[in-house]
């Protein structure tokens, strides 16, 4: 991993079906159906859609032998329609299922949380190393005569790992952390290699960007020092719908995707399985475009470690730095006057902490820290103008000098890591007035700032850094892609002390220069990088075949009733499989128990079992309403 070149890990090249993964083959992009696996009519239409939008791989659920047997009709179908796309069975505590996927399509997913061990029941069993070697020994009993199927039938194997669907025995040792998921992986991979079983794709996935990211990074060492480089799918679990979980979703896939990690994706969006092909093509293009690009030659800090990142140390400026949360800097100073007071959120938690902005744009409020570029701000005419508004200069490397005279109480600089010369770097040390608005242009900008901030990090310089890069999208959907990807990559480092981004689009577009709706996705990117919370966190599955509800209305009911209580995590899910597990951030749950009927909890506590479908929602805001008095 080359914290500052993009180049990708060289993984093993697995053949699935016709199209194969990993090695130098291109991103791979992949879906999963949400329909009936019995309903073969059902399936095949859904897989032609997401086959039409660009999947390379349908995955179906298998909860039984019934469907996995059903999976032989729907790939008979697809044939005959003259679609070979491979399709994959996904298998959760049924190991016989697994066996009888095997026979029909060209991968099988499995879980080692269940695939032999017990359904998990969040006890703390304690395990002796004999009662624990006795486990492992279950599952080699069971799994090698399962890798001898698949080879028989040329069938390749994906060891799909869930954060919060470990077992218990994984639990007791390591508990719900990167170290416990990476271990139940390795126990499968360790089989795999003994018995030279090649065709293996691996994930290691979790609805929490962080533990996702750390997780992939910590399998990845763990596999280089024990010789084996198996391809990698990534996701984010439960990661929602809409603006959100594209954010989510970029946040995660696209940091491992900048480190080189990553073979195949899937953006898990509870929505239409199809919407999802579109946005992982956008991340996936807009990641490998950096392959080849002009070197960036910097040296990683020795202080940074990219399994456990840290957030740098900075010190405060006016409110920026330290330990305080990431600010948002609105960049407004192409809108007219009208956009900057007409267009801030209702919403308190969603306002900006600072605008950058024009002099004529400035309104007189106590409320609005201001920062106006230096060649257009005369201090004393500002101060006359408006008593009551706090205005600080920024200046442009060119205009160093006025820079290093100014005495105003914050001043801002923008640079980039060309000017990041030695004295440049004691002026930033030693003028403790000063936040940095750092920019890149380079194509891999995520490189660049990074080795700006670890310059920062070598030489223990503090001073606190605004981050900050430009756009040129024509549709919202690209922009929060882009721009989530790379800031995300660096907040989850540990690196920023705020964020601005801008976008230079015509009002002709459909990302039209809407300061608020800006705003919006920078506070959507320090939510999903787990820096900054400021809205209700909804943490919703995809749905596929074992979803006895409809997943959509549902959250949008939800989201209707709890969007107002920022800080809170609701988990939705289409059933038990990743139910409290896997929602094990949330504060509560919604979870479906069987056709027609809920279960609610309270973390990983179930309060009420198979509510009637129609009565849940209003059960579930009963039950936060309750405990909240």
């Amino acid at each position: 991993m080359d914290l500052f070149n993009y180049k990708r890990r060289l993984s093993s090249v697995v053949q699935i079906g016709n199209i194969p993964l990993g090695g130098t083959n291109p991103i791979r992009i992949q879906s999963m159906a949400n329909v009936s696996t019995m309903d073969t009519d059902a399936a095949v239409e859904q897989a032609l859609r997401m086959i039409e939008a660009g999947a390379e791989y349908v995955r179906f659920t298998a909860q039984g032998e019934r469907e996995a047997r059903n999976l032989q009709n729907i790939r008979k179908t697809l044939y005959e329609k003259g679609y070979d796309t491979p399709l994959i069975a996904d298998i959760h505590f049924n190991p016989k299922a697994a066996d009888v996927a095997a026979l029909y399509v060209e991968k099988v997913r499995i879980n080692p949380g269940n695939y032999v061990d017990k359904t998990r029941k969040f006890e703390k069993t304690e395990y002796t190393d004999l009662t624990y070697a006795a486990e492992l020994q279950k599952i080699r009993d069971r799994f090698v005569p399962f890798l001898k199927l698949c080879r028989e039938n040329n069938t390749a194997i994906r060891i799909g790992v869930n954060h919060g669907s470990l077992s218990d025995r994984i639990m007791s040792r390591y508990g719900d952390t990167p170290e416990g998921m990476v271990e139940s992986c390795m126990e499968f991979l360790r089989l795999c290699a003994e018995n030279n079983f090649e065709h293996v794709v691996i994930s290691i996935k979790a609805s929490n960007t962080v533990v996702m990211i750390r997780t992939a990074r910590l399998l990845v060492r763990t596999m280089d020092a024990e010789g084996m480089n198996y391809p990698l799918h990534l996701g984010v679990t439960e990661a929602g719908d809409g603006e959100d979980g594209r954010i989510k979703s970029a946040v995660g896939i696209g940091t491992l995707l900048s480190d080189g990690i990553g073979d195949t994706i899937r953006v898990s969006l509870s929505e239409d399985p199809e919407a999802e092909m579109p946005v992982a093509r956008k991340l996936a293009d807009y990641i490998s475009i950096r392959e080849n690009h002009v070197p960036i030659r910097a040296v990683a800090s020795p202080l940074y470690n990219p399994i456990r990142p840290v957030r740098r140390k900075s010190r405060v400026v006016n409110g920026i730095g330290g330990d305080r949360s990431p600010v948002v800097v609105s960049d407004r100073r192409t809108c007219d006057n009208a956009d900057v007071s007409g267009r801030m959120s209702s919403d308190n938690n969603l306002k900006p902490d600072w605008i950058y902005t024009t002099p004529e744009n400035i309104t007189d409020s106590p409320y609005i820290k201001y920062i106006v570029d230096a060649a257009n701000l005369h201090s004393t005419e500002t101060a006359n103008l408006y008593p009551q508004t706090k205005v600080y200069p920024c200046f442009s490397i060119h205009e160093k000098d006025e820079f290093i005279k100014c005495d105003a109480e914050t001043k801002f600089i923008n640079l980039t890591y060309g000017d990041l010369d030695d004295d440049m770097l004691q002026l930033l040390k030693t003028d403790k007035q000063t936040v940095v608005i750092l920019n890149s242009t380079h194509i891999n900008c995520v490189g660049e700032m990074r080795a700006f901030m670890h310059r920062l990090l070598e030489t223990e310089c503090d001073v606190p850094v605004v981050l900050r890069r430009e756009y040129n999208e024509t549709d919202k959907e690209s922009l929060q892609i882009k721009a989530a990807a790379d800031f995300g990559a660096l907040l989850t480092d540990g690196f920023g002390d705020g964020i601005m981004l801008y976008n230079k689009c015509t009002d002709e577009t459909d990302a039209k220069c809407n300061t608020m709706t800006l705003d919006n996705y920078m506070f959507g990117i320090l939510q999903a990088a787990r820096v900054r919370i400021s809205k209700t966190e909804y943490i919703s599955c995809p749905g596929c075949g074992r979803t006895l509800f409809n997943l959509q209305k549902t959250i949008a009911r939800i989201k209707s009733a709890t969007s107002h209580m920022p800080g809170l995590k609701i988990g939705i899910m289409g059933c038990i499989v990743n139910g409290p597990g896997e929602m094990a951030d949330a504060d509560y749950g919604y979870i479906g128990a069987g056709r027609g009927r809920i279960s609610l909890y309270k973390g990983k506590e179930c309060i009420s079992k198979n509510i009637p479908e129609e009565d849940a929602v209003t059960r579930l805001i009963e039950l936060i309403n309750s405990r909240k008095q």
